[in-house]
């Protein structure tokens, strides 16, 4: 058993949900390394999230965020005591309920050197904040590695 582990930043981004695979792919080329294992990738922020979800159609990730914006909305001048916490802003307490419900970190497998995800599976980065974040990823690998021999 082997373990390998790493942090690195995603480029600053606003709202919105972003597929970073090819971003974790390049940012972890220790995943070739592995026969069989998992990946954990953990994001180090509270106000974000990570997901497993559709990589091909990008109006899935416009519609995710239409739909968490109308299931955790924000503070409005009609509706201004909606939240106690505000203290960064009307997203701010909105943006942890958003990481509390997609979760902070996501895990998997590795089979052969490649990240085992369905036909339509990508890593999204979604960022619950209005105004552009710099995030870590700490990026865990658990597992076996590939012999020298092949």
């Amino acid at each position: 058993m082997s373990w390998s582990q790493k942090t690195f930043s995603l480029p600053a981004q606003s709202r919105g949900s972003y597929l970073i695979t090819d971003i974790v792919l390049n940012e972890v080329p220790e995943i070739k390394q592995y026969k069989v294992g998992l990946l954990n990738l953990f994001i180090q922020h509270t106000s974000c999230a990570l997901s497993l979800n559709e990589n091909w159609d990008p109006d899935v990730r416009l519609d995710m965020s239409d739909a968490l914006d109308r299931i955790v909305p924000e503070a409005t001048d009609k509706n201004p005591d909606l939240y106690r916490h505000s203290d960064e802003g009307p997203d701010d307490l909105p943006a942890h309920v958003k990481s509390s419900l997609i979760g902070t970190s996501v895990t998997i497998p590795i089979k052969n050197g490649k990240l085992a995800t369905g036909t339509w599976q990508g890593i999204w980065y979604l960022e619950f904040r209005a105004h552009k974040h710099r995030r870590n990823i700490v990026a865990t690998i658990q597992g076996e590695r590939k012999s020298s021999s092949m």
